[in-house]
Order: C-alpha cells, then structure tokens, then sequence
C-alpha cells in the first residue's frame, strides 16, 4: 500500500480522516449555538473521558462548529498549579476580536478591551502583551479576586456578542488541572452567566474524575453544567472510521481484518488511527486482511509502547512505578481497582502509599474513579505494564 495515500492520523488532538462516532454531540452542540444565540437558557458543556478517547479533536471539532455559526472563540489548555487569568485574557482576546468587525461601535469594543486589559494585568505575570494600546479600565475586572473580576468580565464579553446577534464560546482543554481557585471562580462566573441568559457558553474536557472535582467545588455544578462522556467506538462506527477513508484512497479491509482490529483496539480512537496507520503501510496491496493485521500488530504495539506509553511511564518515579504495576497485576481491562487491594499486593498500609498515589494523581496518569478506588488514565495501560520486564 502506498505511504503517501495513508489516511489514517493519530496525533495527539489531530482529527482523523473520518470522525465516526461524535454525531451525537455535535448535533446536540449544535442546539446549544442555537439557543443561547436566540437569548433561550443553556448549560455548558463538559466532555469527560480517558486518554486517547478524542476530547481533544472533538472539542476542536465544537469550537469549528461555532465559528461557523459566527461566534467568537478562544481556546485554553490548563496546566497543573498555573492561574488561568493569563490564557483566559488571550483566549477572550481572541474571540472579541473576531467579533469586533461586525460591531457597529468601536467604542464598547475599546472599552472592554480596556476591562480585559485590567483584568490580565492582575495575573501578575507581566507576561501577557495583547498588543492592545487602551489603558486599562479601573473599577471593573481589576480587584484582584478572580472570582468577582471573571463574572464582570465574561458578562461585559457575552454584552459584546449579543450586540453582534451571536455569541462567544470558550473551549477548555485539561480542565482537571486548574487549580482549586480557579475552579471555584469559573463556576461561579458560569453560574451568574446562566441565569442572566448572557450568550456565552464554555465547553471543557478533562479525565473522567473531572465531574466529581466541579461538585467539590460547588455544590450546583452538577446542574450547571451537561456532561457528556466520551468513550470507545462501538462496533459499527469503528468500521466507519477505517473503512470510510480507505474507500476514498480505494482500498478496503475484510471482515476478518475488522474484527482483529477491533479485538487490538477495543474502539479506542486513538488506537484506531495508530494500528490503521500501521497496517495500511504494512499491507502488500488491497483487500487488507487478518494476515495483515497479524504482521502489523507488534509493529503498532512497539510504537505505542514508545510514545504513548512509555513516555508517561518514564516520567513516573521508581515507587510510582512499583505502585502502578501493582494495578496492572490486580486487574484485566481498564477497570478501578481498590486502594487498600495495591495496598496490600505491595506489603504496605494504605496510608503510606498516599503521596505516591497522589503523585501519580498530580501528573495524570491515574485517577481516583470514586472513594477507595483508583484506575488508569490511558486505555490499556495495564496490558502494556504486564507485558514489560520487572525491572524496567
């Protein structure tokens, strides 16, 4: 098969050729635009899932949909133990911008450029330069206090959208590394935005604990925003995310080559792109078969083991490591585990074990499904700790 004609795609955030089985949410997206556009009461939106499952391409995916439609928009990736006030200022910056053309008075702009202005100038980083030449406003968005300064900023950015008829939607990427203030401010700023009818609406994704973290931090996110989990492709969207691009480049795959692809990725998207990529490139020549597949899956599983894997083992310490191999050893599939069961498969009190697990917790390779319980982050984690030397 020829490389160059390759369609498969499995980088990281990179939508693929065919984006099967996301139909659902851009169609309910799709409403959201709709009716925040026409003043009717929305919720944000949050996408939850594991690594690898497509929150990343389908949030830019959202964000397309938006822009389609006219809305301004900005996007934010949070980073552990860093304020957001910085990115948000950037990513609002942006959005109006893309709005500014349309409205018919350059003064409101100026002055809310003014209000974003002072409100990222209290970051205190000094490291934000919009390149915007107002003053910075006083009296609004600059008391410090980012969960007051965030409700009158955002409200002041929505006014500008429904000047223009439209709206400003904000995409948040990693959204289960904010830092526990600004969670605090966000929701409450989503909160007071919701029950104005303002037309602005954030759309985040993060793992799957993401939920839990929003209700710890008040006690109405639960109602504030819809969640919306993302997970492995089911059967007949994972034959239409390989079989649909390769019928473009006019190649096909048997029936026996679909089942041995979905038995090695179990529908995971990212696996999809990575083991299609490899086995396109593997395969003599159309139709690609089980044979096929057979001599491509160690090749895709080497390169995962790699990059995927291996690069967020490697970051982990040599008790982290001893901590998740003790998971992999407890348990077949991606499914939690018990804290106090590694506890014990490792000889220790349940105790001990805290700052590693919170240590793995911080750099996001596992999280805690529900109290007592702890699971990996990435799909098939496990199998690739069980298949590696005990000394590695």
């Amino acid at each position: 098969m020829d490389p160059v004609r390759n369609p498969y795609a499995p980088g990281a955030g990179q939508r693929p050729p065919e984006l099967a089985g996301r139909d659902r949410e851009l169609d309910a997206f799709d409403v959201v635009l709709e009716r925040v556009a026409k003043g009717r009461p929305e919720r944000s939106l949050v996408l939850v899932g594991l690594r690898g499952v497509g929150k990343t391409v389908l949030l830019n995916a959202l964000r397309s949909a938006a822009i389609t439609r006219l809305w301004g928009t900005g996007k934010i990736e949070a980073r552990p133990g860093q304020s957001f006030r910085g990115p948000l200022s950037s990513a609002l910056h942006l959005a109006v911008r893309e709005l500014a053309p349309r409205h018919r008075d350059p003064e409101r702009v100026e002055a809310f450029l003014a209000t974003l202005k002072a409100f990222a100038l209290k970051s205190g980083t000094g490291r934000w330069h919009p390149g915007i030449d107002v003053l910075p406003a006083k009296g609004r968005a600059d008391t410090g206090d980012l969960e007051i300064d965030l409700v009158e900023l955002l409200t002041d950015a929505a006014s500008i959208a429904q000047d223009v008829g439209t709206g400003i939607a904000l995409f948040l990427d990693e959204m289960q590394d904010l830092p526990p203030g600004d969670v605090d401010a966000l929701c409450a700023a989503c909160h007071e935005l919701s029950q104005t009818g303002a037309p602005l609406v954030v759309v985040g994704a993060g793992l799957p604990h993401l939920p839990a973290t929003l209700s710890a931090s008040k006690s109405y996110s639960e109602r504030l925003f819809r969640y919306a989990r993302i997970d492995r492709l089911d059967r007949a969207e994972f034959d239409r995310a390989l079989t649909t691009p390769a019928k473009e480049e006019g190649a096909e795959f048997d029936e026996e080559a679909l089942a041995a692809l979905y038995a090695a990725t179990d529908g995971y998207p990212y696996f999809v792109q990575a083991y299609g990529k490899t086995v396109w490139d593997t395969a003599p020549a159309t139709p690609i078969t089980a044979d096929d597949v057979r001599v491509a899956v160690p090749s895709a599983e080497e390169e995962l083991a790699v990059g995927f894997f291996g690069s967020r083992y490697d970051r982990a310490t040599p008790a982290e490591r001893d901590y998740m191999r003790a998971m992999a050893e407890l348990a077949e599939g991606d499914v939690a585990v018990l804290t106090s069961a590694v506890a014990t498969q490792l000889g220790r009190k349940p105790a001990s074990l805290s700052p590693v697990r919170d240590g793995l917790i911080k750099k996001g390779l596992v999280f805690s499904a529900e109290r007592g319980s702890i699971a990996f982050t990435v799909p098939h984690f496990g199998r690739f700790l069980r298949r590696q030397p005990a000394d590695s």
